[in-house]
């Protein structure tokens, strides 16, 4: 009987297996391919490397275009996916990589010397560029015939086309040249994409119903909570990671553990951010930015070497997935054949929405860059602002990126897939925008940039400049050593420098503190012992 229940089962038992054989295949060819893929573009990439206009990102999207059209042709105009692309894995696998690597290469010494106007564009000029496309978004797009749209929705809209993706730009520009300006494109890029997630899921929030001026005071507010609470969590697990290394010796033993210390305790800290609802991407920055600064000093020579090879490789090859991905999606026909408008309806929506995107970006860069140089009136010549970098920074904020498109499927989307006409117009208009953006403005970013920087440019936007004696002064903290009488004096002394130079004297102030109590507990040398 036994044995007649194990024959009449085995049929079942060989059509599971088949079936799980037949999934398994489905999974792994498409990703074989695509591996295949990204290999082909580090290698055209690398044979375009010294080609005056083409960058990776934009080789990436022109070869997944390609390779787009020849699934299409191949499928018979069905579908151009090798794989469907899932937000879920974009914000929890790819994007850690890309953040934590930007918040680890940073310059440290030339970002937080330039700490007010990276956050000035970064965090008020998303808040300005987000309304700008909002608004307009709200009161143009009707005309069109996208109708439909929520306050939430164009909000939503706003925060997605507010994300840049500067490493076009940064590509070109030289860092020994211009570090202010480098300083600048480079910091603002990052707090941009930390700042437009953070907004995107304070939007996501609101009430539409009961949209009114304290909607507005709501989101400010927890929009502050997240950014704030979310960057406490990443200098935390920038610090454990500091602490340990430095106490528990573990390059005695191996590097290897060393270089997985950092990488888990870093991803880590974004899934934390992610399980309580927080931003991930301003956790695992900052989480970078401390194990960059304290961490890194720790370890032995050869995971120095290795964790910035290591960090650079996968952030590396998270940018170019993503890049790829949107050139194959931009030719997924039933995306386009959802769309509810006619073609000339389709390029005012595009147009208007990239208008809109100009427009945005200058509302706040130049204003805002005004507003620096007054904050940084007593720096001189090199920590101004000038029109030429003002120009260059408008346009390295001009391309669209992967960040865009990952909020845009998570707004527009579920797993990828939607069956709704406006949600689909607005998918294939995002993918518009950074196809355009990218390889057109990218395009041009290297005539324009050696247009108005040419090669030869002397360090006129660097660091380095001659102290005034007030300067080169130290600023020493009030002492209880010392009498009332001389720490008065040294409180208006301190208060006259600060008014005259406010953020030279607060960035003076950290790097006092830092050298006296923190790089004794979580390591690395003095700030006069080592530059940057």
């Amino acid at each position: 009987m036994e044995a007649i229940n194990h024959h009449n089962h085995l049929p079942f038992n060989l059509a599971a297996a088949a079936a799980a054989t037949t999934t398994t295949e489905r999974v792994v060819v498409p990703i074989t391919l695509f591996v295949a893929v990204l290999c082909l573009c580090l290698v055209i990439g690398h044979l375009l490397d010294e080609n005056r206009w083409v960058n990776e990102s934009i080789t990436a999207i022109i070869i997944g275009c390609i390779v787009g059209t020849i699934i299409l042709i191949i499928s018979k105009w069905k579908s151009t996916q090798l794989l469907r692309f899932n937000e879920e894995l974009f914000f929890i696998y790819l994007l850690p990589p890309i953040i934590f690597n930007a918040g680890f290469q940073v310059k440290k010494k030339q970002f937080f010397q330039n700490f007010f106007p990276i956050m000035l564009f970064g965090v008020a000029g998303v808040f300005i560029s987000t309304s700008i496309v909002a608004a307009g978004c709200r009161w143009l797009l009707p005309k069109f015939g996208l109708d439909g749209l929520t306050i939430s929705e164009c909000l939503s809209i706003g925060t997605i086309f507010s994300s840049t993706d500067t490493v076009c730009t940064l590509q070109v520009l030289h860092q020994d040249e211009t570090p202010l300006l480098y300083s600048l494109v480079f910091g603002e890029g990052v707090v941009n994409d930390a700042t437009s997630v953070v907004l995107f899921h304070a939007v996501q929030k609101i009430n539409v119903n009961t949209f009114r001026g304290k909607a507005v005071l709501h989101i400010l507010l927890d929009f502050l909570y997240l950014f704030s609470t979310s960057t406490v969590l990443g200098v935390a697990a920038g610090l454990l990671a500091s602490y340990i290394l430095r106490g528990l010796g573990f390059g005695r033993h191996s590097s290897v553990r060393e270089i997985s210390l950092m990488i888990l305790i870093a991803y880590l800290s974004y899934m934390l951010a992610e399980l309580f609802e927080l931003s991930g991407i301003l956790t695992v920055f900052f989480a970078g930015v401390l194990m960059s600064h304290y961490a890194w000093h720790n370890v032995t020579e050869t995971s120095r070497i290795t964790t910035r090879h290591t960090f650079a490789a996968m952030s590396f090859i998270a940018e170019t997935f993503i890049f790829l991905y949107v050139g194959m999606d931009a030719l997924d026909y039933e995306k386009w054949k959802l769309s509810i408008l006619s073609f000339w309806k389709s390029i005012g929506v595009y147009s208007t929405v990239l208008f809109l995107i100009l427009l945005g970006r200058a509302a706040f860069v130049f204003p805002l860059s005004v507003m620096s140089n007054y904050m940084h009136r007593g720096g001189g010549s090199s920590s101004r602002i000038t029109g030429k970098h003002q120009v260059v920074i408008w346009w390295a904020g001009l391309m669209r990126g992967a960040v865009s498109v990952a909020l845009a499927f998570k707004q527009f989307t579920l797993s990828g897939v939607t069956l709704d006409p406006t949600n689909a117009t607005m998918i294939t208009t995002t993918i518009v925008i950074v196809l355009f953006s990218t390889i057109v403005f990218g395009f041009l970013t290297k005539p324009l940039i050696s247009c108005l920087l040419p090669h030869n440019t002397t360090n006129n936007g660097g660091l380095r400049r001659t102290l005034s004696p007030k300067e080169e002064m130290t600023l020493p903290l009030l002492s209880f050593e010392e009498s009332a009488s001389e720490n008065i004096s040294r409180a208006k002394e301190n208060i006259s420098m600060f008014m005259e130079r406010p953020v030279y004297t607060i960035h003076s102030y950290w790097r006092r503190f830092d050298d006296t109590y923190m790089r004794p507990i979580f390591g690395g040398p003095r700030s006069n012992e080592v530059s940057g």
